[in-house]
């Protein structure tokens, strides 16, 4: 599929990956719903920069672990836009929740954005893709869905899930949406991590190196642009996954 002249969600899209995402579908030609919860005024700056470059690009608030804000979202970029093309499950909740401590809380917000919400927003805007007769989902996960983090046991969980879900949305969707998931690796750190903590783990890759936001959205525009690929579950971890 063409990008130019076509719309993208990208969900979690003022900050961190999904900045990077948005701003290459953008010098691609696409049109961008930029996705924030609480970063407003980073996810103002990405369309400032779209905008900047001749691009088209508005935000979109919503609160992701909240059903009746995704759908109302997803209706808000149909009549800003008119379609929606691409969507790009970016936004995710990532924390620490060792099984002694972890509460309701800690499963429900890791499996309320990490799961629910890719559904969801699949679903809403997958019924405006097939009636445009074609669309693109792609999900970033985590190669924890495959092999989970210690430590992590709500995340992993809902990484795992969101593997499962592409493969069904692959099927429930086809011919004319196509749903692939990126397994990510160690791409970009959480920010309270240490340079330590960091360099340890870039060198239980096989590759030695870290990945970059740029690398995720550059397997994005592969996924957006291709019309073969579906159910795809593409490991960007360097390596670990060999290890």
């Amino acid at each position: 599929m063409d990008l130019k002249n076509k719309v993208a969600l990208v969900t979690g899209a003022g900050r961190r990956i999904g900045r990077a995402i948005a701003l290459d579908l953008a010098n691609h030609g696409t049109s961008i719903a930029v996705h924030y919860r609480t970063s407003q005024s980073e996810a103002d700056a990405v369309v400032a920069e779209i905008s900047s470059k001749g691009g088209k690009a508005q935000t979109f608030h919503a609160n992701l672990e909240h059903v009746a804000e995704i759908e109302q979202m997803v209706a808000k970029v149909l009549d800003a836009f008119g379609r929606i093309d691409f969507l790009v499950n970016s936004a995710s909740v990532f924390a620490p929740t060792p099984l002694e401590t972890l509460t309701e809380r800690d499963w429900d917000a890791n499996l309320d954005t990490n799961l629910k919400a890719p559904f969801f927003l699949s679903k809403f805007a997958a019924t405006a893709m097939r009636k445009q007769g074609a669309g693109k989902i792609v999900n970033l996960g985590d190669w924890a869905g495959i092999r989970p983090y210690k430590d992590y046991l709500p995340y992993s969980v809902s990484k795992s899930g969101l593997i499962g879900l592409t493969k069904a949305l692959a099927k429930e969707l086809a011919p004319e949406v196509q749903v692939n998931c990126i397994a990510l690796g160690m791409v970009m750190p959480p920010e309270d991590y240490s340079k330590e903590e960091v360099e340890r783990l870039v060198k239980r890759t096989l590759t030695k190196t870290m990945g970059t936001p740029e690398d995720v959205a550059r397997a994005v525009i592969f996924f957006c642009e291709t019309d073969f690929a579906t159910g795809t579950i593409l490991p960007l971890e360097g390596g670990r996954l060999l290890l």
